[in-house]
């Protein structure tokens, strides 16, 4: 069994709040960017690590090899995963992956989009994967850095 500390949905993938402020809470030592079009993507690769911490290994997968071989993952691999989509840590979840909770950081505004919290905006195949996912059990939390308060998450079905 993977020991998955985090797993964020966050459009900017690694940025400050991920490296310095949730790596450093849930201990993470392995931040794997889920992640079809930035596993392809050297270049986006190479400016994702500049933003990671020193002491964590960075990895970036596509969804399929993270289903693949996330199960292969040492017990000493304390892994924040993270995804650009809740689409995608759908595939994840129904592919396998044993994700428990999400914590839904950034989702920024945009076409198509509405606000309903602080850092996220969401249309309705947004809201029709978060509510697959929880029945499917995965709890929710929007909580944009880990030492402020969760917000409700019943804003995303309002």
């Amino acid at each position: 069994m993977p020991n998955i500390v985090l797993t964020r949905i966050d459009n900017r993938l690694i940025h400050g709040q991920v490296a310095t402020q949730w790596c450093g809470s849930v201990g993470a030592n392995l931040l794997l960017v889920a992640n079809d079009a930035v596993a392809g993507d050297k270049m986006r690769q190479g400016l994702l690590k500049m933003a990671a911490p020193g002491y964590a290994q960075t990895r970036f997968f596509s969804l399929a090899k993270t289903i693949a071989v996330i199960d292969k993952a040492s017990p000493r691999q304390m892994i924040a995963i993270i995804c650009e989509t809740p689409q995608d840590v759908l595939k994840l979840v129904e592919g396998g992956v044993p994700i428990q909770k999400v914590n839904i950081g950034n989702m920024h505004m945009s076409e198509g989009k509405r606000q309903v919290a602080t850092s996220v905006a969401v249309d309705d195949d947004d809201v029709a994967a978060f509510r697959k996912l929880q029945d499917l059990g995965v709890e929710l939390e929007i909580r944009r850095v880990p030492d402020l308060a969760a917000e409700d998450v019943n804003k995303l079905f309002g």
